[in-house]
C-alpha cells in the first residue's frame, strides 16, 4: 500500500522536528558560546520538543535525494558533492527566509549569526551552511536509508498516522499558545526601536528566576511571576546601559 504524498511529508516534519530538537539541546549544551554555563536550554520559540525548521529541512532533504539522478555529472564523488553543496543552499535559504520573516513580521530576531564571518544580517553565515553540508552528507549516507525503510513500514502499518495526528494536535496548540507571546513582543519592539533577541530574552527571565528563587522549568521557560511586560521593559534598560558603555 501506498503512503499518501501528505502523510510521507507530515511524518517526515515529525521526525525532523523532534531529531532535530534534541539536536540542538546537545549543541547548546555543550558546545555553543552563548551559553557559557553550559545549561540545559530549551531552544526555539515553542514550548514541546520540536523545532519546524529541521522538520521542514527533513522534508526539503527527503525531496532532494529523489533528484538524485536528475544531476548529469558523471563522476559519481563529484555527483555528490553537488548534491550536498545544493541541499545545503536550499535549507540556508529556508533559514534565511524564517530569519527574516520573524523580524520583519514581529521584530523578533530567533537566532543572531552576527558575529560569525561572512554573515548576512545575522541570519545565515557560511560557517552553518557548511554544517548544513555535512549534515546532508550524513542525512544521504545514513538517515536517508533508513527513512526509506521507515516510510515501508508506515505503508504497512498505517494506524500508526493516528500518532502523527496527536503530534500535529499538540502542535498547533504550542503554536496558538506561543503565538500570544508575539503581539506584546512586537508591540514593545515597535515602541522601542529594537528587534527583540529571543535567546537573550529568555536567558534575562532565567537569570530573573533565579534571583526570585522561582522555579526554572526547562519547557516554560518563558512563564514566570513576572508579566512579559516587565520582563522587556528590563530587557530595554539593559541594552540601552550596553549601549552606553560602548559608545
Amino acid at each position: 500500500m501506498l503512503v499518501p504524498p501528505f502523510l510521507i511529508l507530515a511524518f517526515l516534519f515529525f521526525i525532523g522536528s523532534m531529531v532535530g530538537w534534541g539536536l540542538e539541546v546537545v549543541f547548546r549544551r555543550f558546545f555553543s558560546s552563548a551559553n557559557p554555563s553550559r545549561r540545559w536550554i530549551n531552544p526555539g520559540f515553542l514550548i514541546g520538543p520540536y523545532l519546524p525548521l529541521y522538520g521542514l529541512s527533513l522534508c526539503i532533504l527527503y525531496m532532494l535525494a529523489g533528484f538524485e539522478g536528475s544531476i548529469t555529472i558523471l563522476d559519481p564523488v563529484l555527483e555528490k558533492v553537488v548534491l550536498f553543496v545544493f541541499m545545503a543552499i536550499c535549507v540556508t535559504a529556508l533559514e534565511y527566509v524564517t530569519g527574516v520573516l520573524s523580524e520583519s513580521v514581529f521584530n523578533v530576531k530567533l537566532w543572531d549569526y552576527s558575529k560569525q564571518w561572512g554573515n548576512i544580517n545575522g541570519i545565515i553565515c557560511p560557517k552553518f551552511t557548511l554544517f548544513w553540508m555535512i549534515l546532508s552528507a550524513i542525512y544521504y549516507f545514513l538517515v536517508h536509508p533508513r527513512i526509506l525503510e521507515a516510510l515501508e513500514w508506515l505503508s504497512e502499518n498505517l494506524a500508526f498516522s493516528f500518532f502523527i495526528g496527536f503530534f500535529f494536535g499538540v502542535f498547533t496548540l504550542d503554536v496558538i499558545y506561543s503565538a500570544k507571546l508575539l503581539p506584546a513582543i512586537r508591540r514593545f519592539a515597535s515602541e522601542s526601536g529594537l528587534v527583540v533577541r529571543f535567546e537573550e530574552l529568555k536567558e534575562q527571565i532565567r537569570v530573573y528566576k533565579e534571583e526570585a528563587r522561582e522555579k526554572n522549568r526547562f519547557i516554560f521557560s518563558m512563564r514566570s511571576s513576572r508579566p512579559l511586560s516587565e520582563h522587556l521593559a528590563r530587557y530595554a534598560d539593559r541594552f540601552h546601559n550596553m549601549h552606553d558603555k560602548t559608545a
